[in-house]
């Protein structure tokens, strides 16, 4: 930040990295090396985690390239949830495994949201996997017609936490229109409270990729709320959300 080139008052202080809270995942879903370098490069200390989204990675040019340039910037870097399910519903569980060490993965994303599995299962492989990477693990269906009830949810996060998951992540899909949200966009404000008062703000990891969605989060919740799903030319506009430099947030700490 040019903190100390504009002096402005109440801007809320922001983590350093690493941190715990108001860190932001960014989606990748096919941006050339010469792109993902040019990312890394300009936003690094902005950027916590950057998913590559669902099977990208699979037909990807140059991986290992764009994996080692992400990492060298200090961002952790991991395949989306989609590509371990497609991994375990063709019986190839070991085999993803092996992917992770050979392409220097250290972590991983467990998820459900396109294959139906016991959730005892799921947290089975969140326990094997946890013992080599670090683990983030998704709660809630890519399938907009299946609602899960408020407990579900929170008995289903706290039971993946104490798997051994680092962070829950909280469905939305790269759309914003299932999971948390409704088909529309908006949010499933009281799904979203009852979460809230169960699982610690700093393991969870809500999925917001529309600015509307972002803002409401912070607004509630502050600038150091976790948030993903975000899209790389919308990462400095995110960081602006959450200092208070933009319109839709413009109020929203100048007397704090």
């Amino acid at each position: 930040m040019n903190s100390e080139l504009f002096k402005l008052t109440n801007i809320p202080e922001r983590s350093s990295k690493p941190r715990e809270n108001g860190t932001t995942m960014v989606m990748d879903k096919g941006l050339s090396l010469n792109q993902a370098r040019d990312l890394a490069e300009s936003f690094a200390p902005l950027i916590d985690y950057i998913k590559l989204g669902f099977g990208t990675s699979y037909v990807t040019p140059n991986l290992q390239e764009k994996i080692k340039a992400y990492q060298d910037a200090g961002i952790n870097v991991y395949y989306g949830g989609t590509l371990f399910e497609a991994y375990v519903a063709r019986n190839q569980f070991e085999d993803f495994q092996r992917l992770l060490d050979k392409t220097g993965i250290t972590m991983a994303e467990v998820s459900d949201g396109s294959l139906e599995m016991e959730h005892e299962k799921k947290c089975e492989y969140i326990r094997t996997l946890a013992k080599d990477v670090t683990v983030l693990s998704e709660v809630g269906s890519k399938d907009a017609e299946k609602i899960i009830p408020p407990y579900e949810w929170i008995e289903q996060m706290q039971n993946e936490l104490s798997a051994g998951s680092e962070k829950v992540i909280a469905e939305s899909r790269e759309s914003g229109t299932v999971g948390i949200f409704r088909g529309s966009g908006e949010i499933r404000s009281g799904l979203v409270a009852e979460i809230m008062r169960k699982i610690p703000q700093d393991k969870i990891i809500w999925e917001a990729p529309k600015k509307v969605q972002q803002v409401w989060f912070l607004k509630l919740y502050g600038a150091e709320i976790n948030l993903g799903n975000i899209a790389p030319e919308e990462i400095l506009a995110l960081e602006t959300l959450r200092i208070g430099l933009r319109g839709d947030s413009f109020d929203f700490f100048l007397n704090k």
